[in-house]
């Protein structure tokens, strides 16, 4: 039998030295930690959220970022929103599209400890391409739900800039999969002209809804929508003459989304010529009518409801249910269609019930024909713009989205929203929050 007592197979004792504490290496003998809680489901509610304003990937504010600094800016910004300490927090969870490089080595756990939270604060960065971000809520909420925690962080972060180079470099096929599911690796911007293809989505309409889009996010910036949930953020920006090659620094402050095309027209979209137009004439994807390619992070602090109200916070809402569906790895673009009935059916919802949706603008397409399949009312839907206007770090989006539907729920006195996307490879994401 085992023993409490050192031995070659169990080299320490079960009692650490005195001076662990002094390191820090273990959590308080008292406090929020410690207290025994209830393993069986309770109620998660997101406190805060915050994020950085969205930069052009390559050639704008965060082109020379580290994505622990962009996270870890969001995360300390979160924090202090909710009034808590950093050690307050037991795990971060992070979604990344792409983690690896500058968003590699468990950035998760990079970002906690930039943002100034003790080693005892755990990290896991988790990827799940375009839902990555969303996964990441969900996934701080279940550990909330499920097993006991009292706080913890999920939000997403994504560096096109520092880390698509990189990545396009480097990706490694396998023959059996390249065999039978080829669409695994294609371009996304293809599954999108297959989608609007197959299922008759108009290049015509595809300009339409971006116009549209660019216009909610023009009037909401106006009025100052976004003013709540971004944290101004200096950084050292990359700058590259373009007739020697030779490079500078420049000090930049990134206080606003900067993709927005206010003055966008229908007619400036029409005569754009589609990215793929010369290898498929009959292609949709332009860059009008796609989202566009940025740099940020997100955070939301999710902590139990109890434990919210023993420190006397006012939650912003309560996150409710997450599900995911696969589809054909080449019409990615279509997930939603699948991921939101199953979320509603497992919560006695219909499209209708819902008061707010969030539905990733990967490509116009994909709201287009999520919207006109599941009956979803386009008043309802990115009520402020979305990823064609906004921008779209890939890991961050869905954190992005999360915060921006409970904060504009509230505004409008919404009750509960889905946040949806399509994902790469084949899938949908969709969550539902109750809004306070």
């Amino acid at each position: 039998p085992h023993t409490h007592s050192a031995s070659p197979l169990l080299p320490f004792t079960t009692t650490p030295p005195q001076n662990h504490r002094r390191h820090h290496l273990l959590p308080p003998p008292s406090g929020p930690s410690s207290r025994p809680r209830a393993t069986m489901s309770r109620r998660a509610v997101i406190v805060s959220t915050a994020r950085t304003g969205l930069t052009k990937s390559f050639r704008s504010g965060f082109n020379n970022t580290h994505g622990a600094v962009m996270q870890g800016h969001a995360i300390k910004h979160a924090i202090e929103k909710a009034g808590i300490s950093p050690g307050d927090v037991e795990d971060v969870i992070i979604g990344c599209g792409f983690p690896e490089g500058a968003t590699g080595m468990n950035i998760a756990r990079n970002a906690a400890l930039w943002a100034g939270c003790p080693v005892t604060t755990s990290g896991t960065t988790i990827n799940r391409f375009c839902s990555s971000g969303l996964q990441a809520v969900a996934s701080a909420a279940h550990s909330v739900m499920v097993d006991g925690v009292d706080v913890a962080i999920g939000g997403g972060v994504e560096s096109i800039s520092m880390v698509s180079p990189v990545a396009s470099k480097t990706t490694v096929t396998e023959e059996k999969l390249m065999s039978e599911f080829p669409a695994l690796w294609m371009p996304m911007i293809e599954t999108a002209d297959i989608v609007s293809a197959r299922y008759g989505i108009s290049r015509e309409a595809q300009d339409v809804y971006s116009v549209e889009s660019q216009r909610r996010t023009a009037a909401a910036q106006e009025a100052g929508l976004f003013k709540d949930e971004i944290v101004p953020m200096k950084a050292t920006m990359l700058v590259t003459d373009k007739e020697t090659g030779e490079t500078s620094h420049k000090t930049v402050l990134a206080d606003r989304d900067e993709c927005n095309r206010p003055g966008t027209t229908l007619e400036a979209l029409a005569g754009m010529n589609p990215v793929r137009s010369k290898v498929d004439p009959s292609a949709f994807i332009t860059a009008g009518n796609a989202s566009q390619l940025s740099d940020g992070a997100s955070a939301c602090v999710v902590m139990s409801e109890a434990e919210a109200s023993r420190r006397g916070l006012q939650p912003l809402g309560a996150f409710k249910g997450f599900a995911v569906a696969g589809c054909a790895p080449d019409e990615m673009g279509i997930g939603p269609v699948f991921a939101v009935p199953r979320l509603l059916a497992r919560h006695g919802l219909k499209v209708d019930d819902i008061d707010l949706w969030e539905l990733n603008e990967a490509f116009a397409v994909v709201p287009l024909y999520s919207m006109q399949q599941l009956g979803i009312d386009h008043a309802k839907t990115n009520v402020n713009g979305g990823s064609i206007a906004i921008g779209h770090p890939f890991g961050m989006t869905g954190s992005r989205m999360v915060g921006h539907a409970l904060l504009e729920g509230k505004r409008r006195g919404a009750k509960s929203a889905v946040v949806t996307m399509c994902i790469g490879g084949g899938m949908g994401a969709a969550g539902l929050f109750e809004i306070f």
